[in-house]
Order: C-alpha cells, then structure tokens, then sequence
C-alpha cells in the first residue's frame, strides 16, 4: 500500500530534483508558467478504434465541438488524433490522417485555441502545423530529426513521447530490467539534444505510459509501472523540460466506474510534479488540481 513514509523516503532521496526548475515558454498567445500551473491537455479521438469512447468523435463538426467544450472545462491545450494506438486499430496512413484532422485544426486555431496534433507521420506534421497546430505530439522516433527542424520552422512546440520502437504501433515489450527513470532519462537526452540542434526551443517530455506493450497488459504489471513512473517523474526535471504525462485508466479495477480512473491517476501525477496531465475526462481532473492547490496550501502553512 502506498503511503507516507514510502513517498517521505523518495523526496528524501532525490530531494535536489525535486526543486530544479524547467523552462517557461509561449506559443502564440498563450503563455505557460509552469512554475505556477499545471495545464490540462484535452483528447479528441478521430479514429473509431480508440477505447475510450467519450473522446471519440466520428466527424469533423463533432470534433470541433467537442474542441470547444474541453476548453471551456479547463484545458489550455486541445490533442487531437486520427489513429489509436492500440495494437488492434487499424493503421492510418499520413493522406487520410491529414484529411481529417485538417479542417478540425483550421477552425480551432481559427477561434483562438491551442492545438496539438498527436502523430509520427512528418507529412501530418507538415500539414497540421501549416494550418494553425501549435504542438506536434510525437508518437514515433523515425526521422524524427527531419520533424524537429519542421517543428523549428513553424516556431511550434513539441511533445516528446518515450517510444521503444519507430512509432506507438510497432512497440513489443518493455524494458522492465532496471529503473526506468534511468531509461527515460537517457532516451529524452538524447532527443531533447536532437531536437534543440535542430531549432526547437519548446519541449515538454512524456513518458508515454498509455502505449500498448505486449508484457505491460497484465494490469498489476502495468498499473505497478504506471504508479512507479508518476511518483518519480520529478526526477526527470533535471532535463530542464516540462514533463507531460497521459493519464491511464486501469478498467480492470476500476470497471463500470473507469472514468473516475484518470483523476485518481491524476493526483499520483500530481504528487510527482507532473506539469501538463494529458486527459479524457478534462472536468473531473480540473477538479482534482483545484483541490490539490487546497492542499497545497495547508502543506505551506504545515511548513
């Protein structure tokens, strides 16, 4: 059982992480403080395969409202996507990607709002970052230097997601050998170094706990993982980035009241000062920061 004394014993031991600072930056108008807010990221799902089906939407009017609605409920930042990364989903290549999430991008960037665009196709970065995208959230790390320098161009933000494998659709196992902050830390060095050389100055990292690993899909397996890399994230502050995580869902304990999932992951996130929670369920999470700034509060006055 997680407890105080296990999360007293990790700050105690990597305690001069825990207060390095990451960079601060802007994309267009909207700035991000992250010293002083953690942002939310909304979904839209415009791939029938993708499992959660509140966030799928089957057009693009849909998708354009549901846009609109996520950042009335708190999200600073809109993803969208036109393919699932579950293994089973049926591949979608870069045209029919484009074609849909093109007219979405245009009329949200169109009416102010911050869009990111989740793929690893450079074609549908070049396009979608053309029409107004402001955040590539890259899934893949083929040719990813060629998308870097696309990013630099548009004077876009990035979204490094740890990928073991070309893309989120051809991983196999996981690397559970060792501490996989370790891993994690050397794997975003060495692309935060590629992507900086290339002209990108607006990075967040993401360790990319919702992809679908052949050995993670055993659920105390995957969720010990899971918990594992949301308490340590603040370890990875020593790149000097932002750190991103997509909030899992863990159904197999939480059944028919799944969607209660995300907050619950949320404050795990949270606790391992995490700065931008990529979520499905944008108003039950906005909830949980609101409390958790409460909370925070009363640590200061305990202090």
């Amino acid at each position: 059982m997680l407890d105080l004394a296990t999360l007293a014993a990790l700050h105690e031991k990597y305690r001069a992480m825990a207060s390095l600072p990451v960079a601060d930056f802007a994309l267009g108008s909207q700035r991000f403080d992250f010293a002083q807010q953690t942002y939310l990221m909304g979904v839209v799902n415009l791939s029938a395969d993708s499992w959660y089906r509140e966030s799928v939407v089957l057009n693009a009017e849909a998708a354009i409202r549901r846009g609109r609605v996520l950042h009335e409920q708190g999200a600073t930042i809109i993803d969208v996507g036109a393919e699932s990364s579950l293994a089973h989903a049926a591949l979608v290549d870069g045209a029919a990607q484009s074609s849909a999430l093109l007219p979405v991008v245009r009329e949200l960037a169109a009416a102010g709002l911050c869009v990111s665009v989740e793929t690893y196709h450079s074609s549908v970065t070049t396009a979608c970052l053309k029409a107004g995208a402001k955040i590539l959230n890259l899934t893949g790390t083929s040719n990813s230097s060629e998308i870097f320098r696309e990013v630099a161009d548009y004077n876009a933000g990035v979204i490094i997601c740890f990928v073991q494998g070309d893309n989120v659709r051809a991983v196999g196992d996981f690397d559970l050998s060792g501490d996989p902050m370790t891993m994690l830390h050397d794997f975003f060095a060495r692309q935060i170094e590629s992507a900086t050389n290339a002209g990108v100055s607006r990075i967040w990292i993401d360790p990319g706990l919702g992809f679908y690993y052949r050995n993670l899909q055993d659920s105390s397996t995957r969720i010990r993982h899971q918990m594992q890399v949301f308490l340590n994230s603040f370890r990875l502050r020593s790149l000097g980035w932002p750190i991103c995580q997509a909030l899992p869902h863990a159904f197999e304990c939480f059944e028919e009241e799944v969607r209660v999932a995300e907050p619950f992951f949320a404050v795990l996130a949270l606790l391992g000062q995490v700065n931008l929670l990529r979520t499905h369920e944008v108003a039950k999470v906005r909830g949980v920061l609101r409390t958790m700034e409460v909370v925070q509060q009363i640590g200061e006055i305990v202090r």
